[in-house]
């Protein structure tokens, strides 16, 4: 399905059916809505409405090639153009890393318009930023994020022998066909450069604050780029209903490492506040 607006065309995977409850999935870094077909599937049998977009940068009918252009007010935005194009005036919203960091923004700015929120692996920003003071651990996990502003060292290392430190990021926890596809996918001319541009975009104009959305946020403990610290953190940045889950032994790439456990939680949490 392709989602037009003002920003541009977003490449999305569609299921469920036209009536159901809607939920958007957003994906994260290097990967794309692929990465949710077990939980769109999973939503889709059980009467959602499911759309999961590549993201800007990720679509290239959305990728601008100003590293400013991929601020977090402009990524929260196309959340809003994306579920205004498709009719929705309340959704649920999910998201994984890069896409969780955004669905956190989203619930900060646009609470009326969530009736749920769930994140994957990213903590509350206010939540990591606390921990990149206090704990060495977080700061020495999250390096890389300055690394990457580097360019175009960082796309050309990251692409160089077949992409083999690109194949590195999915180390096996990731199904070899949905590898072949990320790679591919950020394989091709600017997609790579697009999507470390979110890392390059610079810091959020304003502050995000206390989220009053249903919140469920599920952590695993084998995470590399999310200690510990930040992940306990983040329930005092929620003030509304709260769930924590902790996955033990489970990496970074939650939604297909466990596939079938995240889709439980998820399930469970939609359901508990099937509200109108």
């Amino acid at each position: 399905m392709s989602i037009s607006t003002a920003a541009g065309t977003f490449d999305a995977i569609v299921a469920g059916p036209p009536e159901g409850r809607p939920v958007l999935l957003l994906h994260g870094f290097p990967q794309t809505a692929l990465v949710w077909q077990r939980q769109i599937a999973a939503l889709a049998a059980h009467g959602y409405r499911v759309v999961a977009p590549d993201q800007r940068g990720y679509s290239p009918g959305v990728r601008p090639e100003r590293p400013k252009d991929y601020r977090i007010g402009d990524l929260v935005d196309d959340v809003v153009a994306i579920t205004e194009e498709l009719g929705w005036t309340a959704f649920d919203l999910v998201g994984h890393d890069w896409g969780g960091a955004v669905a956190w923004w989203t619930a900060d700015a646009h609470p009326g318009r969530l009736r749920t929120l769930t994140v994957v692996s990213t903590p509350h920003p206010r939540a990591l930023a606390t921990t990149l003071r206090t704990d060495l651990d977080q700061r020495e996990r999250s390096h890389y994020m300055i690394d990457w502003r580097e360019t175009p060292a960082t796309e050309e290392r990251m692409l160089a022998d077949g992409a083999e430190e690109l194949r590195a990021f999915y180390s096996g926890k990731v199904p070899q066909t949905s590898a072949e596809a990320y790679v591919w996918h950020l394989s091709q001319p600017g997609a790579l450069t697009a999507a470390l541009n979110w890392y390059r975009a610079g810091r959020p104009d304003g502050a995000i604050g206390v989220i009053e959305v249903p919140t469920l946020y599920v952590w695993s403990t084998d995470d590399s780029a999310f200690g510990p610290a930040a992940a306990q953190e983040t329930g005092q940045w929620v003030s509304g209903p709260y769930r924590f889950e902790t996955l033990q032994g489970v990496g970074h790439w939650v939604p297909e490492e466990a596939p079938e456990t995240l889709s439980h939680l998820l399930l469970a949490h939609l359901q508990a506040h099937d509200v109108c």
